[in-house]
């Protein structure tokens, strides 16, 4: 025979005994699963208990049903209870809806009137819990549970990301390029208490200084060419949230005062603008410069970097957590195979894993990942095999260069190697220019000035 879905799990508190029997036999013929109480101390036991739904009676002697709502709120917040009352108490009923109960029912009614009630609370619990549970594997699956590795060092960044979670103080976050500071700022924001508000990304090294203060703090309509209707500001924008400024040592002189003047008083002015606004944010930092070399040098602020380094985060190098690198593969061809599922590839050759080890790695996590990607995507086999990675990484070296006795003017010598170095990191230039140790602007003039013809002799 087969077995009967039911509709939902239901408690009845009522001092009637008799209207308890009814509400149950008449729900369970319904196809509920119902408990059903004469006692409220006997209910508050219950409660903890997975309920859908909680049906109670207004008054009742040694606890009413005002007192039932608030236990059942303590033991689960979200489940719904509906009050049943007479006509009489109906002001009391409203009260009851004030303090979070569903809905109230007035005595008498019929069972299925009571149903259909029933039936309305638990679909919507249902899809309240469905939603927290989908915001939680979203939240898992970009925030601490991609912080990957066992190594000493990692364990202790993600005990740290933990304890300051909840925190409001300032973070700064430093390791190399590619070592996943973003990852780390996504995190600490997650796992917080601001996790349901916004959490904005500037790139202080993408933007020119002019753009990139109008995209931080906002303009008026008017404040300069172009501005033709106000806009609020990334930093308003988060509002409750967090804001992660990456790069933050490429930041300009001038809008590092301005960014310090926020921080100390949490108030933003738009371009343009003579009010200020008050704003509710965390501010999460990070850099791969020495920012205090850089203050040393007079291109950063002494004041800000102590506003900023209130806690700091380092994010080791990959060739310093060598052990951690079968676990990051593993995870990165998972994530490889997910994208393009298509792809053959189900493992790694044991000569490709002896490779990957022997490699430093100088683009971190991040190369490890385009690599493997790159493997996945062109591979036709099941496994990847060392020569299916990248010549840079194996060790294979190109035919070596013979002088032809031409030297280049060291301005194309740059440009040739700008080029190439873009074309080893697959193109992005953010990277590139983070690997050179210049700003994104002077690698955009490499790229684009034409190379000299060389002159006849």
């Amino acid at each position: 025979m087969t077995k009967v879905e039911k509709k939902g799990r239901v408690l009845i508190v009522d001092d009637d005994q008799a209207l308890v029997e009814t509400l149950s036999e008449g729900l369970i013929d319904l196809e509920f699963d119902v408990t059903g109480v004469s006692s409220s101390k006997r209910a508050l036991a219950l409660l903890d208990d997975d309920y859908d739904v909680v049906v109670t009676d207004l008054r009742m002697p040694q606890l009413d049903g005002i007192g039932i709502l608030a236990a059942s709120r303590r033991a689960a917040p979200e489940r719904p209870v509906i009050v049943m009352t007479a006509y009489s108490a109906v002001d009391s009923a409203v009260a009851s809806m004030k303090q979070g109960a569903h809905h109230y029912i007035t005595k008498p009614f019929r069972v299925d009137e009571l149903a259909l009630f029933l039936a309305r609370a638990i679909e919507e619990y249902r899809l309240r819990r469905e939603a927290r549970a989908l915001r939680r594997a979203v939240r898992d699956s970009s925030a601490l549970a991609n912080v990957i590795g066992d190594a000493p060092a990692m364990r202790d960044l993600r005990d740290l990301v933990r304890r300051l979670a909840d925190a409001d103080a300032t973070v700064l976050i430093t390791g190399e390029t590619g070592t996943g500071k973003g990852l780390v700022a996504r995190a600490l924001h997650a796992e917080g208490s601001r996790a349901r508000a916004p959490f904005v990304t500037v790139n202080c090294a993408a933007l020119p200084e002019n753009l990139l203060e109008s995209e931080l703090f906002g303009h008026t309509k008017g404040a300069f060419t172009g501005a033709a209707h106000d806009r609020r500001g990334l930093l308003a924008e988060a509002e409750g949230g967090t804001v992660f400024l990456d790069e933050i040592g490429e930041l300009a002189p001038a809008l590092q005062a301005k960014l310090l003047d926020v921080l100390e008083r949490r108030v933003v002015r738009s371009l343009g603008s003579d009010t200020e606004r008050a704003i509710d944010v965390r501010v999460v930092t990070a850099t791969h410069r020495d920012l205090a070399a850089r203050v040393k040098a007079g291109t950063f602020r002494g004041d800000l970097l102590f506003r900023l380094d209130v806690v700091r985060l380092e994010i080791p190098a990959l060739r310093h957590r060598t052990t951690d690198l079968p676990q990051l593969a593993e995870h990165f061809l998972a994530r490889a195979k997910a994208k393009h599922a298509r792809s053959p590839v189900a493992t790694f050759a044991p000569d490709a894993m002896e490779a990957m080890a022997r490699y430093a790695w100088p683009g971190n996590v991040r190369e490890l990942e385009h690599v493997i990607e790159r493997a996945v995507l062109l591979n036709t086999s099941s496994q990847i095999t060392a020569s299916d990675l990248p010549r840079t990484l194996t060790g294979e070296l190109q035919a070596p260069y013979v002088f032809s006795g031409d030297v280049l003017p060291l301005e194309a010598m740059q440009q040739r190697y700008a080029a190439w170095a873009l074309e080893q990191l697959g193109g992005r230039r953010m990277a590139t220019a983070e690997a050179l140790d210049i700003d994104p602007k002077t690698l955009a003039r490499l790229l684009s000035t034409p190379q000299k013809p060389e002159k006849p002799e």
